[in-house]
């Protein structure tokens, strides 16, 4: 297994084997989260709270894998937690539309059978990424958005579904983000993009992927991007890998990105780290942001072009990456 984290800059690409070890073995797990591309804070007690979040997030999604746990189950549990918390656009942080309101989405996919879900323009349900998770396996649709994926959540019932008033949402620093924005200021990188994401593979080789996200800051009401649309911003094929994306939606939707990594090893039979590498550096149709990805064979891929990431990954050989930033 090896780790392989690329800093990439549109046609420039500097690639490195760090934080990772090398071996012919498959590993019996592994699991790979994101934070969000364009981090690149420099307020060091901010960086020390995302550490401390997506550390407690990965130990929570190797705790469910070490038990023979399934990669969808810790997939959820990884993306709850990082919904839970205000450090993250996704859930409880999730920036404000142009209207001043929460429209969050969210969509996981099962590797093994390319069972999906998805939901769009919530606003009062606290996880989306398990309500995603329950029009996979409760309803024979694929994707619900606005007030449908909200009234169906309210009919569920289910304990993993808790409805909240849309203040909730709403904290403080996001309301300050909208204010700069509709003040004309410029957002740094990592104010512009966020999103989390989760890839796993479980000790039966099963690979599962799900994404969640607030959107863009100041976003027309409506609006949806990548990360509930599945090929775009979330993928996995046991035959080939799971893939969660962060950065402009509209360039993941337009290219199909996460579809595009899983084809590019099925039918080019690229590596995965190649097949990242590629979509990100190209010079026609860029697409500005950062993927995450685990073969069937437990390679790990971390890329990214903005000026950083928030990631974290681990495996049964003893890998464990907790970084913010470049």
């Amino acid at each position: 297994m090896k780790l392989i984290q690329c800093l990439l800059v549109f046609t420039l690409s500097i690639c490195t084997t760090a934080h990772g070890v090398a071996s012919e073995s498959i590993p019996d797990f592994a699991i790979v989260i994101h934070g969000g591309a364009g981090s690149a804070s420099t307020d060091s007690e901010l960086i020390s709270a995302r550490e401390q979040a997506l550390s407690a997030a990965l130990d929570k999604g190797v705790e469910i894998l070490k038990q023979g746990g399934s990669s969808l189950d810790a997939v959820e549990q990884v993306i709850r937690l990082l919904e839970d918390s205000p450090l993250f656009n996704a859930g409880r942080g999730g920036v404000l539309t142009a209207k001043g309101h929460n429209e969050l989405d969210a969509s996981i996919m099962d590797g093994k059978t390319r069972s999906c879900g998805a939901v769009g323009g919530v606003t009062i349900v606290k996880n989306p990424i398990s309500l995603a998770r329950l029009v996979m396996t409760e309803t024979r649709h694929v994707l619900l958005v606005d007030h449908g994926a909200d009234q169906f959540a309210k009919t569920l019932k289910h304990p993993k579904i808790e409805i909240v008033d849309p203040s909730y949402f709403k904290i403080p620093a996001q309301v300050k983000r909208l204010e700069r924005v509709r003040e004309k200021e410029r957002l740094s990188d990592a104010e512009k993009m966020g999103t989390v994401g989760c890839v796993a593979l479980d000790v039966h080789g099963n690979i599962s992927a799900g994404t969640s996200t607030g959107g863009l800051v100041n976003k027309k009401h409506g609006r949806i991007g990548d990360s509930p649309i599945v090929g775009a911003g979330t993928y996995a094929d046991n035959k080939t890998c799971g893939v969660s994306c962060t950065g402009v939606g509209e360039d993941f939707i337009r290219n199909s990105v996460a579809y595009d990594v899983s084809a590019r090893i099925n039918y080019m039979k690229q590596k995965i780290d190649k097949a990242v590498s590629e979509i990100l550096n190209r010079e026609d149709h860029p697409v500005r942001g950062g993927i995450i990805g685990i073969d069937h064979r437990g390679n790990i891929t971390i890329q990214f072009n903005t000026v950083g990431m928030s990631r974290a990954a681990a495996d049964s050989s003893g890998l464990r990456l907790v970084k913010i930033g470049k």
